[in-house]
């Protein structure tokens, strides 16, 4: 995993102009009152990772970054006056917004998930769940604008019939039900009803399974309308989009591995609606 960083071959998006030039301004006062990232980041009670990113305009600064910052770095109000500029999408992280730019205008979009249910395919409960989970604790407002981001993201599978979609998940996805039982099985009903859609597939990758390929990790596939392949990939607070022909065709053989190795899709209903039987 790259630390929150992308892909440096042609053809990334780039990173945020308002993220990055934010970045710079905290750097360059940071470097003006000689001081190191690790000195920053113990004034403004935030790890030496945050800042860094910060500066590398790979984050978005936290409220509380930009206040304890400008602080620590003469208190002139610069911070506070440049992060007014900073392009918002309340809810997304700053490493994941590229990916969501691509993934709006796909064409096909592949997704192999064994931490959580993908975004796509989470109700409210669960989804509120996740967030409620969150270390840090999160405020009932980033509870809110994460909610209000990822089911706007959801509307994809609604207003893309055209777009095929792709899930390989993996059964103790469901099996641990996360948010109790009743949060559990409203979650299966809304798998099954998303895959009765003509675009979307859903695969369930079995509890028992002799060979893997996904044991890499989760992974994202899309293509363009210019049938270009993108692939992200995603580890705690960080984010990696790839464009390199040669990665994401190795990232392709194993997805497509993957979909011979799970369940059928009938077999993965079948299962879904037996889980929901024991339930």
């Amino acid at each position: 995993m790259g630390e929150g960083t992308w892909g440096t071959t042609g053809g990334e998006p780039e990173i945020s102009d308002s993220l990055r030039t934010f970045g710079a301004v905290v750097q360059a006062l940071r470097e003006h009152m000689g001081m190191s990232r690790k000195e920053l980041a113990r004034l403004v009670q935030f790890s030496e990772h945050t800042v860094a990113s910060v500066e590398l305009g790979r984050r978005m600064p936290d409220p509380v970054f930009v206040e304890r910052a400008d602080a620590a770095l003469g208190n002139t109000g610069a911070l506070k006056k440049a992060a007014e500029f900073l392009n918002r999408q309340p809810g997304l992280a700053a490493w994941f917004r590229r990916w969501a730019l691509l993934e709006a205008k796909a064409i096909s979009l592949c997704t192999y998930e064994c931490r959580m249910l993908p975004g796509l395919l989470q109700t409210e409960a669960y989804a509120r769940q996740l967030f409620v989970d969150e270390l840090p604790p999160l405020s009932d407002q980033e509870i809110e604008a994460n909610w209000i981001a990822r089911a706007k993201r959801q509307e994809l599978l609604r207003q893309r019939p055209n777009t095929a979609f792709s899930f390989i998940l993996e059964e103790h996805l469901f099996r641990r039900c996360t948010g109790g039982v009743d949060v559990t099985l409203d979650l299966i009903d809304h798998v099954l009803r998303i895959a009765q859609q003509r675009n979307v597939e859903i695969q369930v990758m079995p509890l028992v399974c002799k060979s893997h390929a996904g044991l890499h990790g989760p992974l994202q596939l899309l293509e363009t309308p210019e049938n270009k392949w993108y692939a992200y990939t995603e580890a705690p607070e960080s984010g990696q989009l790839i464009s390199n022909a040669k990665v994401i065709s190795v990232l392709q053989q194993r997805y497509a591995r993957m979909r011979a190795q799970a369940l059928t899709l009938e077999d993965s209903m079948s299962l879904l609606e037996r889980m929901r039987g024991e339930l």
